[in-house]
């Protein structure tokens, strides 16, 4: 195979090179990486060194080693196989834009992403998680899905009784085109719930409704950002935050995530002028952990002092089951550089495909005319029963008996899978509604996934998740929306699946 490493290799470091102090040392060995790429120095299938070897040889540290991996990842000139290492990818995004002048004529036989822009093409290639419908196929059952409350134990009656009066009483009114910022009652409602549950003092004309988080996050990264401009992501990350800024045509700079959250002394590292960052502060998506006090006043402080804007998707906040929550990033924000996100999906049920944005008020102009050119507004039906469901108190209700029992179960995920011993370890969360499942160091998530599809069962693997090439081997059980009869039968095929994978 053929060896990164020639007697011109673009990536070492020493007199000769390009580094410079104006950019960040992971930014020249990306693009003295992505030259090397593009000119054939580096062929299509070469195995690109060790990020530790690759880091001592050109003096730099690993992190930005795995930096500049990352972002090439990201931008498709490199692909990472987990267990083998990091190779330079068969067809690069620049020979797929040749091929659409070249060929216009050969689309009808292509794969469909051909004739794509670069970016749509980017966007078309970019991991996301499948629904079990997409998959071709639907589960036995809700075992270990992903995102999922208790759907058996939602108050399906009231719900219904809230849909006939409000179709009753307004039913004509709500089958007209409405302002584009939602159902001013909803947004009353969303403004005084938030205050209460969250501790954001905002007024309603600061709330803006959207078709969910990912909605959301689509107008943030559209009207915040320029084609090229870099923007912080969480790694590992949420797939959705990650398509958006792909959307957006953003440099993606993945920044690493611990205990406490994002290390933003390691974004400010990597790219200190980054315009936006994207986090799950409250329950980190997929790792679970709570960015800590200290991290947040670090992250609005570099907001507000470089200009950028936090993204502040509020993940499965409504869901803690241990200790007093964090207060929100917008809670604590004197800088207005916060852009709230939420949603009903996770706290009512996914298919109302209701979410919602608090922006500073410098902002309110601009998301409204992003939703004014996608679809107007969300469906307002909804819209009004959601609003009358908060204002009769049925959602703290619902909200309080939600927590008990996914705390139950998961505890009993927890009880149920203990007997599998080191083939799998997981870590109990504080909130939520999946754990993270560690597996035994090099073994195949994405295997062991697929065998336990084989058999019906949906379980996703933690590495799709990192954009650095080098990720860690997890599962992502969802324990909340599954029912102790498809918890049982889930266990028994994930320990056949450990053994086939």
């Amino acid at each position: 195979m053929t060896s990164a490493r020639n007697t011109n290799d673009p990536t070492r470091g020493g007199p000769g090179s390009s580094r410079t102090k104006a950019a960040p040392a992971y930014k020249t060995l990306y693009e003295q990486l992505r030259t090397s790429i593009l000119t054939g120095q580096l062929p299509a299938g070469t195995r690109l060194p060790p990020s530790r070897s690759l880091a001592t040889e050109t003096g730099m540290s690993r992190n930005t080693v795995l930096a500049a991996f990352g972002q090439l990842q990201a931008e498709g000139y490199i692909t990472g196989r987990q267990g083998s290492g990091t190779y330079v990818a068969s067809v690069l995004p620049e020979q797929a834009l040749r091929s659409v002048t070249a060929k216009p004529a050969a689309a009808s036989t292509s794969t469909g992403h051909v004739n794509l822009s670069v970016r749509g093409r980017r966007l078309a290639a970019a991991r996301r998680v499948p629904l079990p419908s997409v998959l071709g196929r639907r589960p036995h059952g809700t075992a270990f899905l992903i995102g999922l409350p208790a759907l058996d134990a939602f108050p399906f009656d009231t719900w219904a009784k809230l849909h006939r009066e409000r179709f009753r009483k307004s039913g004509p009114q709500l089958m007209r085109y409405d302002d584009p910022a939602g159902y001013r009652p909803l947004r009353e409602a969303v403004a005084a719930h938030i205050s209460t549950a969250r501790g954001i003092h905002c007024t309603p004309d600061q709330v803006i409704i959207t078709t969910g988080s990912q909605q959301a996050l689509e107008f943030c990264a559209r009207i915040l950002l320029d084609p090229g401009d870099p923007a912080w992501l969480e790694d590992p990350g949420y797939l959705g935050a990650r398509a958006a800024l792909i959307s957006a045509g953003a440099r993606i700079v993945p920044v690493p995530v611990d205990r406490h959250g994002l290390d933003v002394g390691a974004g400010v590292a990597l790219e200190p002028a980054a315009r936006l960052a994207a986090v799950t502060p409250s329950h980190q998506f997929p790792l679970g952990h709570t960015m800590s006090l200290e991290r947040r006043l670090a992250l609005i402080d570099w907001a507000g002092n470089n200009n950028a804007w936090v993204i502040e998707d509020d993940y499965d906040a409504e869901f803690r089951y241990h200790g007093k929550p964090h207060a929100a990033l917008m809670a604590i924000d004197t800088r207005r550089r916060v852009i709230y996100v939420g949603t009903f999906s996770k706290v009512l049920f996914p298919g109302l495909r209701l979410g919602y944005i608090i922006a500073p008020p410098d902002l309110v102009d601009g998301f409204l005319a992003a939703h004014l050119s996608t679809d107007m507004h969300a469906h307002l039906v909804d819209q009004a029963v959601v609003a009358d469901f908060i204002e009769h108190g049925h959602l703290t209700r619902h909200l309080r008996r939600m927590r008990v029992l996914h705390r139950e179960r998961q505890f009993e995920l927890i009880r149920r899978v203990e007997p599998l011993g080191d083939q799998i370890r997981l870590e109990p969360s504080d909130g939520g509604l999946h754990l993270v499942g560690w597996l035994p160091q090099q073994r195949d998530d994405r295997a062991v996934a697929r065998a336990a599809l084989r058999q019906g069962v949906h379980i996703w693997p933690l590495s799709t998740h990192y954009l650095r090439p080098e990720s860690k081997s997890a599962l992502l059980l969802g324990y909340a929306g599954t029912t102790t009869a498809d918890m049982a039968r889930g266990v028994e095929v994930l320990a056949k699946a450990l053994q086939a994978g």
